[in-house]
């Protein structure tokens, strides 16, 4: 007997979470139920997609993104039914905060349900920990790096050091390997930097926040682990636990 069957009397005790997720993407489904085997008896994580196939700053790439086409797969979560809904994706980061901040209002207008984005929880757990000096870490082409040192820096999030793979097409970057990872986190550290943002949510890096938190001294903050983090506060969940970094011990949030 499986540690469901032998815990809850019903999928509907589970507190559900649904993600709104890039059609291309290969990580992020795979390490937010990784990520949820210890909470298996507590919460569950819904995925409905949206076709995102690269980032690159043009129109047809921006289109992707289209508010509309990002609530309808909203709206298809939300007949699951469920009790929050989350942007697995960290596209306000370059396109502004504004389009989020518009999402996560007609997404609740529509669906009853309260609602958040990978780049809205970055925002907030900067907030929470005082960090306003970050080392970015991203895998985009130069363009986007520096569209999204812009937008957080007019919120004063100030990118102190950098490091980015170059890369646009969305199935390459999940198909980086996890040594090419640890050397991104690395060049994108600097002594100023407070912490260091992982801002992708097709980047496998959640793996390595533990390790690379040990190696460099200093927070990692992750796009998949932060959007599930928020994901389960939303719906009411606390989802402390070891050994994926310092976020998901509880450390950085009061």
């Amino acid at each position: 007997m499986g540690q469901l069957e032998t815990t809850i009397q019903s999928l509907r005790q589970l507190k559900r979470i649904g993600h709104i997720t890039p059609s291309s993407n290969t990580a992020l489904e795979a390490i937010t139920s990784q990520l949820n085997v210890g909470l298996a008896n507590r919460c569950s994580h819904h995925f409905s997609r949206l076709r995102v196939t690269a980032v690159r700053l043009d129109p047809a790439t921006e289109d992707q993104f289209a508010l509309d086409t990002m609530v309808a797969a909203a709206e298809l979560l939300a007949d699951a039914p469920l009790d929050a809904i989350v942007w697995n994706g960290t596209s306000a980061s370059w396109l502004g905060l504004q389009r989020d901040e518009e999402l996560c209002r007609r997404i609740s207008e529509r669906t009853g349900l309260p609602a958040s984005t990978s780049t809205l929880a970055f925002l907030e757990v900067f907030r929470s920990m005082g960090a306003t000096r970050i080392g970015l870490a991203v895998p985009y082409v130069d363009e986007v790096t520096a569209k999204i040192c812009e937008v957080y820096g007019r919120v004063g999030v100030n990118v102190v050091s950098h490091a980015s793979l170059r890369q646009s097409v969305n199935v390459d970057i999940g198909n980086n390997s996890l040594d090419a990872i640890r050397n991104l986190l690395r060049a994108a550290d600097s002594p100023e930097a407070d912490c260091i943002a992982v801002v992708c949510t097709n980047l496998p890096a959640t793996f390595l926040v533990e390790e690379m938190e040990r190696e460099l001294g200093k927070p990692i903050i992750d796009s998949i682990a932060v959007t599930f983090w928020k994901g389960c506060m939303l719906a009411g969940i606390d989802p402390a636990m070891r050994n994926w970094g310092a976020l998901m011990r509880g450390e950085l949030t009061s």
